[in-house]
C-alpha cells in the first residue's frame, strides 16, 4: 500500500515536470504523461489518506493519531496548492471547459483504479483482519480450555 507521503512525493515530482513544461510553453497534450502521473499520485494519495482516517482495528491500537492527522493536513494543503495552480494554468490557456473536462477524466480514471487496484488492496487487508481475528479467537478458546482443564485437575 502506498502511504500519503510517498504519494505526495510522486505527485510533487510530476507536478514539477508539469510546471516546467508550462514555463517552456509545452501544450497540454505534450504533457499528457506528466498529467497522468500526477493524477495517479492524487488517486493514490486519496486512497492512502482514507486508509489512515479509518485504520483497521489492529493498527488503531498503536496510537500516534495526532501526528498522522497533522501530517495528513499539511499534505492535503500541498495537494490543494498544486491543484489550484494547475487549474489556473489550464483554465488560463485552454479555458474553463478544459479544466472541467480534466476533472471528468480524472474521476473516470480514479473510479477505474478504485475498482481494480484498490479493491485488491482492500481484499488483502480484509483477509489479514479475518486471519488475525480467527487466530486470536483460537488462542482465546484454547486458553479457556487450558484454564478449565487446570481448574478441574486442581479440584480432583
Amino acid at each position: 500500500m502506498v502511504d500519503p507521503a510517498t504519494a505526495l512525493a510522486l505527485a510533487s515530482s510530476a507536478f514539477q515536470a508539469i510546471r516546467k513544461g508550462c514555463q517552456i510553453g509545452r501544450d497540454l497534450e505534450g504533457m499528457g504523461k506528466d498529467l497522468s502521473r500526477w493524477g495517479k499520485a492524487m488517486a493514490d494519495f486519496d486512497f492512502a489518506a482514507k486508509q489512515i482516517e479509518k485504520p483497521p482495528w489492529y493498527k488503531a491500537m498503536g496510537g500516534g493519531i495526532e501526528a498522522q492527522a497533522m501530517e495528513l493536513f499539511v499534505q492535503r494543503r500541498q495537494i490543494q496548492a498544486q491543484r489550484d495552480e494547475l487549474r489556473t494554468w489550464i483554465s488560463g490557456t485552454l479555458g474553463p471547459s478544459a479544466w472541467n473536462e480534466l476533472l471528468k477524466i480524472e474521476a473516470e480514471v480514479r473510479q477505474a483504479q478504485k475498482e481494480h487496484e484498490y479493491r485488491r488492496i482492500e481484499l488483502k487487508q480484509k483477509i489479514i483482519e479475518w486471519m488475525l481475528g480467527i487466530f486470536l479467537f483460537i488462542i482465546s478458546v484454547s486458553g479457556l480450555f487450558v484454564l478449565v482443564w487446570l481448574l478441574r485437575s486442581a479440584s480432583q
